[in-house]
């Protein structure tokens, strides 16, 4: 086998993709009537926060000392992870959202997804892969209480135009992604 089949499969990726689709699939059937249009836009944050949660699960592998004894730098190949998972998260939700006329931008989906991927990223920093998936969780929870009026907290929820949204959301990918391809994820 090659090392990025081994990688691929000691971070759970095939069936990290599976419940990625599946959760996608899961948009497109409950936020389309019968005409196609999408019903509620709050649904296509959750199935993004639902991706970058299922995702987080690869942020740790099964021997903590491996990854920090081999003999391989393990930054890039980190950061390469955060990114691909991000990029696969939007790309499956915007692959099913293209089967219907959902109204979702493709600026929104990939804003959501970075930044929610990176939040996964900081909480496999913070208490590991098990329980990385606490941070997105937390805050789409938060997002969904949040009056619109604050803007940096229901980021997920605003309009791809929206400055502070598109900032948070940056800043959450970035900081997830330098901090796990530095750090790694928590024993």
């Amino acid at each position: 086998m090659t090392p990025l089949v081994l990688y691929a499969r000691s971070r759970h990726v095939p069936a990290c993709a599976l419940a990625v689709l599946a959760g996608a699939g899961l948009l497109w059937a409950f936020t389309h009537d019968a005409g196609g249009r999408a019903a509620d836009p709050r649904t296509g944050a959750f199935v993004l926060a639902l991706g970058a949660m299922v995702v987080s699960v690869g942020f740790g592998g099964r021997d903590h000392a491996l990854d920090r004894t081999a003999a391989i730098r393990w930054w890039p190949r980190r950061a390469a992870h955060v990114l691909v998972a991000a990029g696969a998260v939007a790309a499956a939700v915007t692959a099913v959202q293209a089967l219907g006329d959902s109204g979702v931008a493709l600026a929104l989906t990939a804003r959501n997804a970075l930044g929610l991927t990176g939040l996964a990223a900081v909480g496999a920093v913070l208490a590991g892969a098990p329980y990385a998936w606490t941070l997105p969780f937390g805050w789409l929870a938060l997002a969904f209480v949040a009056p619109p009026s604050m803007t940096v907290t229901a980021w997920m929820l605003m309009p791809p135009g929206t400055p502070s949204s598109t900032w948070t959301a940056l800043v959450l990918g970035t900081a997830g992604t330098v901090s796990y391809a530095l750090a790694g994820p928590r024993r």
